[in-house]
């Protein structure tokens, strides 16, 4: 079983934003050497809680300070960008890192709609034109020519090499599935984002409907799932406050950076605790054996031989614990060691 990270880079009430893009870099190179698979990072806009808004960028900073997991975004929202240019990163993102690159790619804002805008004021038919913007991108992204007769057929993006970035296809619905099936790409499902909700048929469609591409001759899938170890499920539950509070916040269109755990420890309304309560059904998280079991039982369940969690904490020291202790549960490799 492999095992892979998703960070949000998430703010933290009474330190600045800046703070949370270092703690990413630092949580990359922790988990480089426990021996995690990937190392993927996501695009948020206008947000007071998630603040990695250029995955691009990031991953060349966290490409030059670690020796050898992969780097990928989850993911850059491309109807806000010309297809092109996300190619020409990551062909260069590629050259700095060569063998280790993935290119996430999603179809939702990441942001509100104002905002959306402010990125793209041309946004007129944008969703319609995603599966052109994915035939433009693989074809730019391998280096081979887009089809006879396509406007665009000459245009290469640079800078080329031997090796390419690793294209996935990220979503939380049936439309996702079926799109990286239709291009033969590799698929992630949000399951942290829906609950699990929906993960089951969308894996299915994906894997019925595949089509065989010369990179992926069989389909490959995966979820990110949020989860959180600690030395004891007491501890684990407390640090989960400060997501919990912010899950109860945003959806009443509160976006604000983590709370300390006992400071988001406060009474709920009627309302705010049946989703408490909610959440606490569905959320992985314990002490190391009960969230290892669960992840397994997961990955199972849905065939999967690699998960990529996601965690959220106040602090950076029981994130960086979660990892540790799962990653040792898990029989990982450290990088050391090899």
């Amino acid at each position: 079983m492999r095992l892979s990270v998703l960070d949000q880079s998430t703010a933290s009430k009474d330190r600045t934003q800046d703070t949370a893009i270092r703690e990413t870099l630092e949580l990359a190179r922790h988990c480089d050497a426990l021996g995690y698979h990937r190392y993927w990072v996501s695009e948020h806009h206008n947000s007071g809680s998630i603040v990695g808004t250029a995955p691009e960028i990031l991953m060349s900073a966290i490409a030059a300070t670690t020796p050898r997991i992969r780097i990928g975004s989850a993911g850059v929202m491309l109807p806000h960008y010309s297809a092109l240019k996300v190619a020409e990163q990551f062909r260069v993102l590629e050259a700095i890192a060569p063998g280790r690159i993935d290119l996430g790619i999603g179809r939702a804002p990441g942001s509100d709609q104002m905002t959306s805008y402010a990125l793209n004021p041309n946004p007129e038919n944008v969703l319609d034109q995603f599966p052109r913007q994915v035939q433009e991108l693989q074809h730019w992204v391998s280096g081979t020519p887009l089809p006879e007769g396509h406007p665009f057929r000459t245009v290469v993006a640079q800078p080329t090499g031997p090796s390419s970035p690793e294209m996935w296809i990220l979503g939380s619905s049936d439309y996702g599935a079926q799109l990286a099936a239709y291009f033969g790409l590799p698929y992630a499902f949000a399951y942290f984002f829906s609950e699990g909700t929906g993960v089951e048929q969308a894996l299915e469609l994906y894997r019925k409907n595949y089509r065989a591409s010369e990179n992926n001759p069989k389909p490959i899938a995966t979820i990110c799932v949020w989860a959180l170890a600690a030395d004891t499920e007491e501890e684990a539950l407390f640090q989960f406050k400060s997501r919990e509070r912010a899950i109860i916040d945003r959806r009443q269109g509160i976006r604000l950076p983590l709370m300390p755990p006992e400071e988001a420890d406060r009474p709920y309304s009627p309302a705010e605790l049946a989703t408490a309560e909610k959440l606490h059904r569905k959320a992985i998280v314990g002490a190391t054996a009960q969230v290892t079991a669960r992840l397994k039982e997961l990955a199972k369940s849905l065939d999967l031989d690699e998960l990529v969690v996601v965690t959220w904490t106040y602090d950076p020291a029981p994130r960086h614990r979660s990892y540790e202790l799962l990653a040792q549960a898990f029989g990982l490799e450290k990088a050391e060691a090899r």
